[in-house]
């Protein structure tokens, strides 16, 4: 039986707004303790520098040589990543960590080629923090024709596990950049897990924002309030054959934009991208083998006002935050991360045949191991 080992998880997802890390004590299969998470946010450079490397990855082929700004901007995030994990260390006072789950930056995902790409040097990380790192989560699953995403389920439906309230079937969803739900049904212990992108998250609400009023996000949706929903623009954004299609699905952040709303004020823009969002998740429930009993909402997502009362108006079932089921909602990933880092290392899988559309249960991950210090 695998023991329980001290991790923590490294995350920096689609939003491209910083560093979640936290730390977790686990055997890869229970939750055995959550411990301190922080956040630390990026900067104006490097979320430029981030942007830049999204946009140049779309113009690399595969096993080109990779662009100076690519090889720049993962460098400099490996750096911030090191000092995120110090800070946490310092905070928490646990130094003796074994394992960093270190997702590093999806800057491309197009897994109907096989290819998917997150920056973030591992064996530099081990290097600088002097811990063992699993990085490289996606690949193998992506390799075998599996989505690559989402992988955080087997994660969710631990944390389901811990609850005495609310029942499954359950959705766990979790709105980053992307949007992504959970499914664990009522036979939790056959682990009955099903999960798929749903469509935008925050990605395409935040872009609109930078653009037309220079802030880096609705802010608890305080613009969409103001706005009204262009019903044409929304139906010609649902027009889009992703969302009839079965799941598994996973999506790139940049595969849904603003162009439908180029022609809608600031506000009606925010409004209408916003509706957009709650109705694709709402759309999921078409694949759900039975009802879910109540939606728990994690991700930037759940802070935004205006999109938490679109899925309430739309659901019809209770709708929680992560906090309201007790967990950290601003750290769940990233204690994914680190969950998933011990099942890599215990050769444990990492995604399913109904997570991901992978033929069989994968494991992945690459594991790198800290230099021993010289005597």
């Amino acid at each position: 039986m695998p023991k329980a080992v001290k991790a923590i998880g490294l995350m920096s997802g689609t939003s491209l707004d910083g560093i979640d890390a936290a730390l977790l004590v686990t055997d890869g299969e229970t939750v055995v303790r959550r411990g301190a998470a922080l956040t630390v946010p990026y900067d104006v450079q490097t979320r430029i520098m981030l942007h830049a490397a999204l946009e140049e990855a779309r113009n690399v082929a595969e096993g080109a040589p990779v662009p100076y700004a690519i090889r720049d901007a993962e460098r400099h995030i490996t750096l911030a990543h090191a000092e995120a994990v110090r800070e946490l260390i310092r905070k928490s006072g646990e130094t003796d960590v074994d394992l960093i789950g270190f997702h590093g930056q999806t800057i491309l995902h197009r897994p109907a080629r096989r290819w998917t790409w997150q920056i973030g040097d591992g064996a530099l990380l081990a290097s600088l923090t002097g811990i063992d790192v699993v990085n490289d989560f996606r690949s193998a699953d992506v390799k075998a024709g599996g989505q690559g995403a989402p992988l955080v389920p087997l994660y969710h439906a631990a944390l389901v596990k811990t609850l005495a309230q609310p029942k499954p079937p359950l959705v766990v969803a979790n709105i980053g950049g992307v949007a992504n739900i959970t499914y664990v049904g009522a036979d939790i212990v056959g682990e009955r897990v099903l999960a798929f992108d749903t469509g935008p998250g925050n990605a395409p609400i935040d872009d609109w924002v930078r653009t037309h009023t220079g802030e880096m996000l609705d802010q608890d949706g305080a613009l969409a309030r103001t706005g009204h929903i262009d019903v044409t623009a929304l139906a010609a954004m649902l027009d889009n054959p992703f969302f009839a299609a079965p799941p598994p699905k996973s999506l790139d952040r940049m595969d849904f934009g603003t162009k439908a709303v180029a022609h809608l004020s600031p506000a009606d823009g925010a409004a209408t991208l916003t509706a957009f969002t709650a109705v694709a998740l709402t759309r999921a429930r078409d694949h759900f083998p039975e009802p879910a009993n109540a939606w728990i909402i994690c991700g930037g997502g759940r802070h935004n006002g205006a999109l938490m009362a679109q899925l309430r108006s739309r659901l019809n079932v209770p709708v929680m935050t992560a906090e309201d089921a007790g967990w950290a909602g601003d750290f769940i990933e990233a204690e994914a991360f680190a969950f998933l880092a011990v099942r890599s290392a215990n050769g444990l899988s990492l995604s399913l045949p109904s997570t991901t559309g992978v033929a069989m249960p994968m494991t992945g991950g690459r594991f790198h191991r800290a230099p021993k210090p010289s005597l």
